[in-house]
């Protein structure tokens, strides 16, 4: 890799991780996810963790401008085979039903079709009183909206990431080789989370080895999930469909539980980041790895 390109990869990861960082640093100093400060009825980590999403975007910009490097290869079209689209939106909605699948097979005392701990869960939250609909109806709510509507309203907020991880960093280490810099994404990006995983994210905080058992975990995550957003990128030149993916894996990642008894294993599941639970992203993040994807050189 030329000299130039390691200034900028160096350039871009200080400016998105010191980004970031700060704004989860703001949030451990004011009681962590646990312990929030209250702000206007809100706790004060949901609007900084919505900013601190923006650190990889912040990062292509101050990347760009300190080594002069232009704004001619942005990654922002809509162009692309369909096949790309389908993977990062029913893909993925596929990849979480059978990791969801796969982790009550395992776990078969776990189902609850009867969503008797959901239930016990909305009759906490409602101070006991009896909601005017049965809690399958909300449930066949949440789950439409989570495969029909989430992927794109999330895909605003992920896009802070994927302008810059898909969108910048990606092509910077293209030329390490396609795996290596599969596995490269998948690494820095889960690092990049490490803060709040520490802090209770995805895992909570009282499951074993806590938080480093969690902090390993996410790494699966982050390099099967980041394979497939990488993967969109490399076949469609664009940052976009990475954003659509990434959304649509945030509303579903949750699911699972809405069908657990308990979520006393987070490191394995029900969620999408559990290891067993996420294993369709694992085995979807495969088929796209396993071979190098021809790309017409204008989407390089």
């Amino acid at each position: 890799m030329a000299d130039l390109e390691r200034s900028r990869i160096v350039i871009f990861l200080a400016a998105t991780f010191g980004f970031t960082w700060s704004f989860y640093a703001v949030i451990w100093a004011t009681g962590g996810l646990a312990g929030q400060t209250i702000v206007a009825g809100l706790p004060l980590s949901l609007p900084l963790l919505l900013v601190a999403m923006f650190g990889p975007a912040f990062g292509n910009f101050v990347a760009r401008i300190a080594t002069k490097e232009g704004w001619d290869d942005l990654r922002l079209g809509f162009n692309g085979p369909a096949k790309a689209w389908a993977v990062v939106w029913p893909g993925m909605i596929g990849a979480a039903v059978v990791g969801a699948a796969v982790y009550f097979l395992v776990f078969p005392g776990e189902f609850d079709p009867s969503l008797s701990a959901f239930e016990d869960q909305l009759g906490e939250a409602t101070g006991g009183q009896e909601l005017p609909f049965d809690a399958s109806v909300l449930v066949v709510v949440q789950v439409a909206a989570a495969v029909l509507f989430a992927p794109f309203i999330n895909a605003i907020p992920a896009f802070g990431e994927e302008f810059g991880w898909r969108g910048y960093l990606q092509w910077k280490l293209r030329p390490l080789g396609w795996r290596p810099m599969l596995l490269w994404m998948g690494v820095i990006w889960g690092i990049w989370h490490w803060p709040i995983i520490a802090m209770g994210y995805n895992y909570g905080e009282g499951y074993w080895g806590a938080p480093w058992t969690g902090m390993l975990a996410f790494l699966v995550f982050t390099t099967s999930v980041g394979a497939i957003l990488a993967w969109s990128a490399e076949v469609t030149g664009s940052s976009i469909p990475a954003a659509v993916g990434h959304g649509t894996v945030n509303g579903i990642a949750g699911l699972g539980i809405l069908f657990a008894a308990s979520n006393d294993r987070p490191l394995l599941g029900p969620a999408t980041v559990g290891l067993v639970a996420g294993i369709g992203f694992v085995g979807l993040a495969w088929l796209v790895a396993r071979s190098e994807p021809v790309v017409p050189a204008e989407n390089r």
